[in-house]
């Protein structure tokens, strides 16, 4: 792929090669049909705050991106580290490119957080049974 830096190549070929020009943000028009931000599985490149990394320690990170919190994103590198960010020490982001569609329209992933939530949903029920009344030694009566 001629549009990457080098040291995306590998991560792009990792995902399928997906087609990037089908990904592509969309700034303009009418609101229904703009797709921007920062999406799962975006390649990008991070500056990191130098006051808050160690002396010679490589103010840039590049990789996917694996997930985006409240307070830290979490980052799979180009060296293969799993790493979180807190969100107070980035700088700059600079997408380098989209591999999935935009959240709305990527059936995947929307296919894939309704089961985690059924998943999730059936675990809580679980604990819930397993631990009702369990930890009434404490009550009087």
């Amino acid at each position: 792929m001629g549009g990457l830096p080098d040291w995306a190549q590998s991560m792009w070929e990792e995902l399928g090669s997906p087609e990037l020009e089908d990904m592509k943000s969309v700034h303009t028009g009418d609101l229904m049909e703009r797709r921007h931000g920062l999406r799962r599985d975006d390649i990008v490149e991070m500056m990191l705050d130098v006051r808050t990394l160690s002396e010679g320690e490589n103010p840039r990170v590049r990789g996917r991106l694996l997930s985006s919190g409240k307070t830290s994103i979490e980052v799979l590198t180009v060296e293969g580290e799993h790493v979180y960010i807190s969100r107070d020490v980035i700088v700059k982001v600079v997408l380098i490119a989209h591999t999935r569609p935009a959240y709305i329209d990527d059936r995947e992933l929307l296919e894939f957080e309704r089961a985690d939530q059924k998943r999730r949903s059936n675990l809580h029920e679980k604990v819930e049974k397993e631990t009702k009344g369990s930890d009434d030694s404490h009550l009087w009566g």
